[in-house]
């Protein structure tokens, strides 16, 4: 197995896509924040449950800091702000796991009001680029609740594979949990680009 050498990640602010700005969460965006992130059925499927403006407040100053990746077990988390509009509607994360093995793992989550346009999509698109053509990551991976049909489906657009469901593997928010788990290659994604 070849490690990943001295890999760092440092985008330059606002990230563009076709129609998005990903960008770092400000103080300015706790009202947007909180009228997805405290949504109970935006919750359901995802690890926090809906947050008040103080736990939003909190991980500003804290979880969402961060704007760069320099070591495994960091995480970047960017809003999804729509370029045409300037409103914040959702946010994606890049997990770095391991060094050794180059992995990492995506997340995101929308307003429900923003649903359906492809934007998750082209903000999920994004992170995974920087995963694998800037932090050079060997292997990126999404972990969905499969009882989330959208956010399966978005990771099988992304052109991801479910390489495992695990059944009733864990306790989740008071019942049993099965994932779907998925993953993508760096050689696939420089395949398909």
């Amino acid at each position: 197995m070849v490690a990943v050498s001295d890999p760092v990640l440092r985008p330059a602010y606002p990230v563009r896509t076709e129609r998005l700005l990903l960008r770092p969460l400000t103080g300015k965006d706790v009202d947007a924040l909180l009228a997805y992130r405290s949504i109970p059925e935006v919750c359901r499927y995802v690890p926090f449950h809906p947050m008040t403006r103080e736990v939003i407040h909190d991980r500003l100053a804290t979880q969402w800091a961060n704007t760069e990746l320099t070591d495994e077990g960091q995480h970047l988390t960017l809003g999804i702000e729509v370029a045409a509009t300037g409103e914040l509607i959702g946010d994606v994360i890049l997990f770095w796991h391991s060094r050794l093995h180059g992995t990492g793992e995506i997340g995101y989550v929308v307003h429900p009001d923003h649903g359906g346009h492809g934007y998750v999509t082209e903000a999920a698109r994004e992170m995974l680029r920087l995963g694998f053509e800037e932090l050079r990551l060997h292997r990126v991976i999404a972990r969905i609740d499969e009882r989330n049909e959208p956010s399966a489906r978005l990771a099988r657009r992304l052109g991801m594979r479910q390489e495992a469901r695990l059944v009733r593997n864990e306790w989740f928010k008071g019942e049993w949990s099965t994932e779907l788990d998925f993953a993508m290659l760096a050689d696939e994604w420089f395949a398909n680009r």
